[in-house]
């Protein structure tokens, strides 16, 4: 076993313990990660870009909490899952939702069976509005993410995506 197998030497010289040679180094997989995090920063504005019916920009977490509702069954989901799924905090996701029941796209409804559950629900305008928003994302998705990785890398990217979501709720 030489040196390279028990530590991963970094770019600055230092080393990383527990790399054990054969899989990749310590800076390999922090490359890849951050990779990960380059290519989302530089593609998700282009993915909102102008998207909403009269052509303006959308934030990402309105988009998310939209489209989650769009797919869903009934268009209703509880607030709290929905806070989860895009990463808000609990008062983050009641701020966010605050301004979409505000602008007509959401309506909150308590749980008939569970005072404790509140559900967000998309409203007819809502429905309307994340509609248009959508197409309009398929439209950059084809340019910006199947253009470049092809459907089979559309595919990978899905399975690599789901492995580590499943592999975090664990």
């Amino acid at each position: 076993m030489t040196a390279r197998d028990e530590h991963a030497t970094v770019r600055d010289g230092s080393e990383v313990a527990g790399s054990g040679g054969s899989g990749p180094s310590g800076d390999d997989l922090i490359t890849a990660w951050g990779l990960v995090h380059e290519a989302m920063n530089a593609i998700q504005p282009r993915l909102l870009h102008g998207i909403t019916p009269d052509g303006r920009d959308m934030a990402g977490p309105w988009f998310e909490v939209l489209i989650r509702l769009q797919r869903t069954p009934g268009h209703q989901l509880p607030m709290s899952r929905l806070a989860r799924e895009v990463s808000l905090s609990t008062g983050g996701f009641t701020k966010l939702a605050d301004r979409l029941e505000k602008e007509g796209y959401l309506e909150r409804h308590n749980c008939s069976t569970d005072r404790r559950v509140v559900y967000a629900t998309l409203t007819d305008q809502g429905l309307e509005f994340i509609g248009v928003a959508r197409v309009r994302h398929v439209e950059r998705l084809r340019e910006h993410v199947l253009a470049p990785l092809g459907e089979a890398g559309v595919r990978q990217l899905a399975t690599i995506a789901r492995t580590l979501r499943d592999s975090a709720c664990d």
